[in-house]
């Protein structure tokens, strides 16, 4: 009796061992005789099942089928995976591995739109395995972590995905199917809590004869070695300075209005070109800035990683422009005339950028940081999507 595939679409057909005698064999040869089986089949040919109506000798089509396939697997499943994984608290979780998942799933849905932009499934003018495969790894992208601002620059995968997912028969298996609306968040790994040991049975004492007490030698206390003194930061060597970095700090937060006339104009007063020094800082892969979250992310982090500097520094960070790719520039006040030792050595962005000191007897430079500590827009001619302070 035919299954409902069958009877809209269809025998379900699948490719195998070749016989003899058959009127449609693979090899093409036909016999009028009664069907004889090989005593030993040919497997020349890998069993794959064609969904629908996909003609089986067709070895071109077999063809494409397993190569999207591969792609489903090696493109998008893979790469979703690499993005999910690590902020499921799974995987060690490392920015530069996320950003090259993301930017190479980018490119596979990329080339996934431009077949799809003249294309209703991947092979043919039906459903194939191809097809369910690729549904199925789209899905957990879709549900998990591809939110709608990134999906909506590959509008042809959004119309092949919600097409399938809505077909009775991927709706029996993934349900009703909804996208998610957020990242996951970066998971912190916990070292899994160890079982505690059953108790022990207490025992019960038995009663000990009691010895005379011995006399108590007195013991002779070792003497603590008195702690070691942590040493001192070189910055804390320098000499006095006029400028009080908190007060600054202060004044930065505490300006609401008239900034420049209250905020920046304090800030050159208490300014010490003795005491301290200012850097600009340009990002050196601006190209790579693809993604507006993963870029905020990335400069999120490495103001993270400079917290071992905030009693000795101040800083703007500036992701600059309305599309992508976006630049990422800063200013920095550090103690001292350089770039502070310790900073270079512990935080590996510094590395990623390329430092240039402020010479404050150039007005130009001197109105570039004016404006990048009052995230001035539009700046240098462009809009900021995001400015972020370190203080």
């Amino acid at each position: 009796m035919a299954t409902e595939a069958q009877a809209a679409h269809g025998p379900v057909r699948l490719i195998g061992p070749r016989e003899e005698g058959s009127k449609t064999g693979v090899g093409g040869s036909t016999h009028s005789s009664s069907v004889k089986k090989r005593s030993t089949p040919d497997y020349s040919l890998t069993p794959v099942v064609l969904f629908f109506s996909i003609n089986p000798t067709n070895l071109i089509t077999l063809g494409h089928i397993e190569q999207w396939i591969d792609f489903a697997t090696l493109e998008i499943d893979t790469n979703v995976l690499r993005w999910y994984v690590p902020r499921a608290g799974r995987l060690p979780y490392l920015a530069p591995a996320e950003e090259l998942a993301i930017t190479s799933l980018k490119r596979a849905l990329g080339a996934l739109n431009t077949h799809l932009a003249s294309n209703t499934y991947l092979v043919g003018h039906s459903v194939t395995l191809a097809d369910i495969i690729m549904t199925c790894n789209l899905y957990l992208g879709f549900s998990m972590i591809l939110i709608k601002s990134f999906t909506s620059e590959f509008p042809h995968v959004e119309r092949y995905f919600w097409t399938l997912v809505n077909q009775p028969e991927f709706r029996k298996v993934l349900g009703e199917v909804k996208q998610t609306e957020s990242v996951p968040p970066i998971s912190s790994q916990k070292k899994p809590a160890q079982p505690k040991e059953p108790a022990k049975p207490k025992e019960v004492k038995k009663e000990q004869k009691k010895e005379p007490a011995k006399p108590k030698v007195p013991e002779v206390e070792e003497e603590e070695e008195a702690p070691k003194p942590k040493p001192k930061n070189p910055l804390d060597l320098l000499p006095p300075s006029k400028m009080i970095l908190d007060e600054w700090k202060r004044l930065y937060s505490n300006t609401k209005t008239n900034f420049r006339e209250i905020a920046i104009k304090g800030f050159w007063d208490m300014y010490d070109p003795e005491g301290y020094s200012l850097w600009f800082c340009d990002y050196k892969y601006n190209d790579e800035n693809t993604v507006s979250f993963v870029t905020l992310n990335k400069v999120g982090g490495f103001l993270q990683r400079m917290d071992l500097t905030r009693k000795y520094a101040f800083g703007k960070m500036l992701v600059i422009g309305s599309e992508p790719p976006f630049k990422v520039k800063g200013l920095w006040l550090f103690r001292g005339q350089e770039i502070p030792k310790f900073v270079l050595d512990e935080v590996y962005d510094m590395e990623l950028y390329d430092w240039v000191k402020v010479d404050i007897s150039d007005e130009a430079q001197k109105e570039r940081v004016n404006a990048m500590i009052e995230d001035q827009e539009p700046f240098e001619g462009e809009a900021l999507l995001d400015a972020k302070c370190f203080k």
